[in-house]
């Protein structure tokens, strides 16, 4: 037996009948012809495309702008922070001081902070697939509180056309380069973005879209990975753009459609046109007129006249359940729930609107903690650490041997805002005192830091204190032979 005969027993049964519906040649699958690239060259033919359609569709259509601000909002917020867990309490709050302070100087171009910069990040990737960050090493005249900025670059800084052989032997793969053991090792870029026609006059004799070196080592590639292998990224609308362009083509088709069937309230004839009806204008370049209605008109028509009111064909009760049903199709393709997209809640309660929250922020979670910390937080703070201790402008004894141990650092996203506070917090609460949870979780999982938190506990019961104030938190509360007849004095030493 040879080996394709074998192979076609196997996907066929006993009768005939093949196992898989879908190799099978009948008029179901005829016209369904796949293309199974690698994926690598399926980007490098695809992405450029998508990436305009993806970013068009953000710049006009409401629902994709929607989409991905929603997405950005859930999946930052206010920042994913960073909480030492550097043992000596000196040391930890050291290197959280001088991290607020970098912070704000974090930014090359001084618009926004770190956590910005992670917002306009995320956003980059979500619209084109991918970001480039740069960490930019500065001068100690520059007057930084620690000499190290990062730059956000759009994913066309790194031609994807561009595979070649570098002078070294490594080879250049869709503008990355590789060395012998597949590690990256350098990024090809351009000085400028190749499709902004402003910088063009300022480019002089085109240097900027000539291609330099950047070391790997000061470039950040934010992105999903999706397939096993891949090395640029995909565009988060990819799946929705055709679906979203027809969508919003027809939901506007459906205005114009209404809009001039409204225009008319009604049309006369009469058997002589050349007599004038109450109400009616001039005549246009056409010698058409058209008589106009005013509240409590009262129009007494002509022997031979009659009058015949526009009713315009409505868009129909399925018109509604229509746009709902594409636009959960759309919101499954971008990862997000109906009610983000949409912003309609009709069709919610307490359960259904819960449920669906967790199943996204289940898969938000992922991506804040696969791809965002892994692939741009851990190696900024591990970056602004090495300049800073470098710099003098933090004190690590022993860090040469120790880097692992002051370089570990917990990632705190933006806490989650539940439907319901009460029953959240209760059930927070009977999970902390059957010793389920610690409260450093449950106040890691609000984004707070446990020990920040502490500390504004303990100053504000020192400050009540010392105002003799007494609220229901107190165990003193309610007892009136327990309370200080006077308010302790505050120390004047």
């Amino acid at each position: 037996m040879s080996f394709f005969s074998a192979i076609r027993r196997r996907l066929f049964g006993t009768n005939g009948t093949l196992i898989y519906d879908g190799v099978g040649s009948g008029h179901r699958s005829l016209a369904w012809m796949p293309v199974n690239l690698g994926a690598v060259s399926a980007l490098a033919y695809a992405q450029s495309d998508l990436r305009a359609k993806s970013r068009d569709l953000v710049r006009r259509n409401a629902w994709a702008a929607a989409g991905v601000e929603a997405f950005v909002a859930n999946a930052i917020g206010t920042g994913i922070k960073p909480q030492s867990m550097v043992k000596d309490q000196a040391i930890r709050e050291a290197i959280h001081a001088l991290w607020w302070d970098w912070v704000e100087e974090a930014d090359t171009a001084g618009l926004t902070d770190f956590y910005g910069l992670q917002s306009l990040s995320v956003r980059a990737m979500l619209e084109g697939g991918e970001a480039f960050i740069r960490i930019r090493l500065r001068r100690p005249e520059d007057d930084l509180s620690v000499p190290l900025q990062l730059q956000v670059l759009e994913p066309e800084h790194v031609p994807i056309t561009y595979n070649t052989v570098a002078n070294n032997g490594n080879s250049i793969r869709c503008g990355i380069e590789f060395d012998s053991l597949g590690r990256r090792v350098a990024y090809w870029m351009y000085r400028s973005h190749p499709d902004d026609a402003l910088l063009a006059p300022m480019s002089g004799s085109g240097g900027d879209l000539i291609p330099v070196r950047v070391p790997a080592t000061e470039v950040i590639h934010l992105f999903r990975p999706l397939r096993p292998g891949q090395i640029r990224g995909e565009p988060w609308l990819a799946r929705a753009l055709i679906k979203l362009h027809e969508l919003d083509q027809y939901d506007d088709a459906e205005l114009v459609r209404k809009k001039t069937a409204a225009m008319f309230a009604g049309f006369i004839t009469r058997l002589s046109p050349e007599d004038n009806l109450m109400g009616e204008g001039m005549t246009d370049a056409n010698g058409v007129a058209l008589a106009g209605l005013e509240p409590g008109t009262l129009q007494i028509l002509e022997p031979g006249e009659d009058i015949k009111f526009s009713q315009p064909a409505d868009v129909g009760s399925s018109y509604s359940e229509f746009m709902r049903q594409q636009f959960r199709a759309v919101a499954a393709a971008m990862g997000i729930t109906y009610e983000m997209l949409t912003g309609d809640l009709t069709q919610v309660n307490y359960s259904s609107i819960r449920a669906g929250l967790l199943e996204f922020r289940r898969r938000c979670e992922a991506i804040q903690h696969s791809v965002i910390v892994h692939q741009l937080c851990r190696p900024v703070f591990r970056a602004w650490m090495e300049q800073a201790v470098l710099a003098g402008a933090l004190t690590l004894p022993g860090y040469a041997t120790r880097r692992r141990d002051y370089q570990s650092v917990k990632w705190i996203p933006q806490g989650w805002q539940w439907v319901d506070p009460l029953k959240e917090t209760e059930a927070m609460k009977s999970a902390i005192r059957s010793g389920l949870m610690s409260r450093s979780e449950a106040i890691s999982a609000n984004g707070y830091d446990a020990e920040d938190v502490d500390r504004e506990i303990a100053a504000d019961n020192a400050r009540a204190d010392s105002l003799g104030l007494i609220f229901d938190s107190d165990p003193r509360y309610g007892k009136a032979n327990e309370l200080p007849s006077t308010p302790p004095q505050p120390s004047q030493e």
